[in-house]
């Protein structure tokens, strides 16, 4: 438990029965009125966004959020099988809970989950991925130097601007937060 003294940007809370991120925290105390906190709060399932006041020494719950190493085994229809690295246990996750980070996973690959007891609440991803471009328009020689780019597909459906000189097959990086090309890998 904390009380609205000790509350701060990027807990998690529980409030009322329901998950929620502090994403601003201000302490107000008046001349004259009693202080209080005004929280801008992300509940964490629904994704919206609600600001409440709190009198001052009210106490919160804290929630205890873990994060669990997880395999990416297969997809069936709406859901991905994923299996713990430690305990082994599979277990589906609902796709629509990843979102875009369906696009920086493959399968065998190893990522983080963030979790509440069972329930899956979010992704972790490493800032940049390795890629294979499944599809592009092939190169012409002398394109390199306007600077430009051109679209491309890659093995996870990503689409994204790539330079001239990549082809078809070739391997690149990506930045998961922005979804832009990095570089060439090897």
């Amino acid at each position: 438990m904390v009380s609205t003294g000790e509350v701060r940007k990027g807990q998690t809370l529980i409030i009322e029965g329901e998950l929620y991120k502090v994403m601003e925290a201000n302490h107000v105390k008046q001349g004259r009125g009693t202080a209080f906190l005004r929280l801008t709060m992300r509940n964490v399932r629904t994704g919206s966004t609600t600001i409440k006041t709190f009198m001052a020494g009210e106490r919160f719950e804290t929630a205890r959020l873990s994060t669990t190493n997880v395999q990416y085994l297969y997809r069936d229809d709406d859901q991905l099988h994923v299996m713990n690295t430690e305990t082994y246990d599979q277990f589906p996750v609902d796709v629509k809970m990843l979102g875009d980070a369906l696009y920086y996973i493959k399968e065998n690959e190893t990522f983080d989950l963030l979790t509440y007891g069972d329930e899956v609440l979010d992704v972790s991803l490493p800032t940049s991925v390795e890629l294979i471009v499944a599809e592009t328009e092939p190169g012409y020689k002398g394109d390199t130097a306007s600077g430009g780019g051109k679209p491309a597909t890659t093995d996870t459906g990503l689409a994204v601007t790539v330079p001239f000189f990549l082809n078809v097959g070739d391997r690149i990086k990506v930045d998961t937060r922005t979804g832009e090309y990095i570089t060439r890998v090897g």
